[in-house]
C-alpha cells in the first residue's frame, strides 16, 4: 500500500526555558486521519533527531512518500528520508498539511512560550526573473477548451511531455463539460521541444496575469520559483489576458499550458493542466 505523508519541519514563534527557538516537526496524510508533531530546540534541529521522530510517528510502518512544501525544510528532511529508504518530493500541494499548520497557528499565541505573530505556512517568494532567451518561443496565444475537451483532446496523443493529474482533471473538480477552461499556447518553433523540458524541470503551478506596466503572464513553478512568460502593453491583450484570468474563476482555478511547435496542430510538445496553489 502506498503511504504518502506530508511534512514540514521549521521554527515556530515559540521558545524553551533557556530562551532557545523551537522547531517544530508536523506530520499528517491527506485526509489528517493521521497526524504528529514534535518539538526540538533549535540546536537539535538536525537529520539524526529528524530519522528518529520519522521512526516513532511510523511505528514500524514508514511511509513509501513523504512531501514537502517549505524549500527551508527540504534538504533536511531529504537527509533523514534517505537513511529510512523513503522518497521525498518537493510540492506545494499539501494542503491538509497547511490546513494543520493554520489550526495550531491559532494554539501558538495561547502558549506562555509565545514571541511573536507570524504566517506559518506562506513562503517568501522571490521577484519573477525573466525565462531563459534561448528557451523563448516565436510567439504565443491565448486559448480556451470546454472541460470535456480537455482530456479528450490531449490524454491519448502521442505528447512526449503529458501533465494530467488525477485530481486536477476537469470532472474530479466537479466541472461540468461545457464550462471552458483557459490556457496559453506557446509556438515554440524549433525551440518547442527544449522549452517543453525546461518547464518539466520547472515544474509547472500556474500561469497568472498580473496588471502592471508593463503587464504579464508570470509562471509559479517550483516551490517558490517566478518567471515572466510574457510582458504586454497592448490593450486587446491586456482584454484577452483579463478575460483568461475571470475564467479561471470560472474553472475553478482550473487552465493549461500548450507548447507545440507550429500552428498547424500537428505535433505538440508538452501539455500541463495547471491550479493556483497558495
Amino acid at each position: 500500500m502506498n503511504r504518502v505523508w506530508q511534512a514540514d519541519f521549521y521554527r515556530r514563534p515559540l521558545k524553551d526555558e533557556k530562551g532557545q527557538v523551537l522547531w517544530e516537526l508536523l506530520l499528517c496524510d491527506a485526509t489528517r486521519s493521521f497526524r504528529y508533531d514534535a518539538f526540538c530546540p533549535q540546536s537539535e534541529a538536525n537529520a539524526s533527531w529528524l530519522v528518529s521522530q520519522l521512526q516513532q510517528a511510523a511505528g514500524g510502518n514508514l511511509p513509501n512518500l513523504i512531501q514537502v512544501f517549505r524549500p527551508q525544510s527540504l534538504s533536511l528532511i531529504q537527509a533523514a528520508a534517505q537513511q529510512l529508504g523513503i522518497q521525498v518530493e518537493a510540492t506545494r500541494r499539501t494542503r491538509a498539511l497547511k490546513e494543520y499548520l493554520q489550526e495550531k497557528a491559532q494554539q501558538y499565541p495561547h502558549l506562555d512560550n509565545y514571541t511573536y505573530t507570524g504566517e506559518l505556512s506562506s513562503l517568501d517568494k522571490p521577484p519573477p526573473v525573466p525565462l531563459p532567451e534561448n528557451l523563448w518561443g516565436e510567439q504565443w496565444r491565448f486559448a480556451t477548451l470546454p472541460a470535456v475537451a480537455v482530456v479528450e483532446a490531449f490524454a491519448e496523443r502521442p505528447i512526449p511531455i503529458l501533465e494530467m493529474p488525477e485530481f486536477l482533471l476537469p470532472i474530479n473538480l466537479g466541472l461540468a463539460s461545457t464550462v471552458p477552461v483557459p490556457g496559453v499556447v506557446i509556438y515554440g518553433g524549433r525551440q518547442s521541444m527544449r522549452l517543453a523540458r525546461w518547464l518539466q524541470e520547472a515544474r509547472p503551478v500556474s500561469l497568472n496575469y498580473i496588471a502592471g506596466a508593463p503587464d504579464g503572464l508570470i509562471l509559479e513553478a517550483g516551490l517558490v520559483d517566478r518567471w515572466i512568460v510574457a510582458t504586454f502593453e497592448d490593450k486587446e491583450v491586456t482584454a484577452a489576458a483579463k478575460a483568461y484570468q475571470q475564467r479561471q474563476q470560472q474553472s475553478r482555478g482550473l487552465h493549461f499550458l500548450l507548447v507545440q511547435p507550429d500552428e498547424s496542430g500537428m505535433t505538440y510538445s508538452g501539455f500541463w493542466l495547471l491550479r493556483g496553489e497558495d
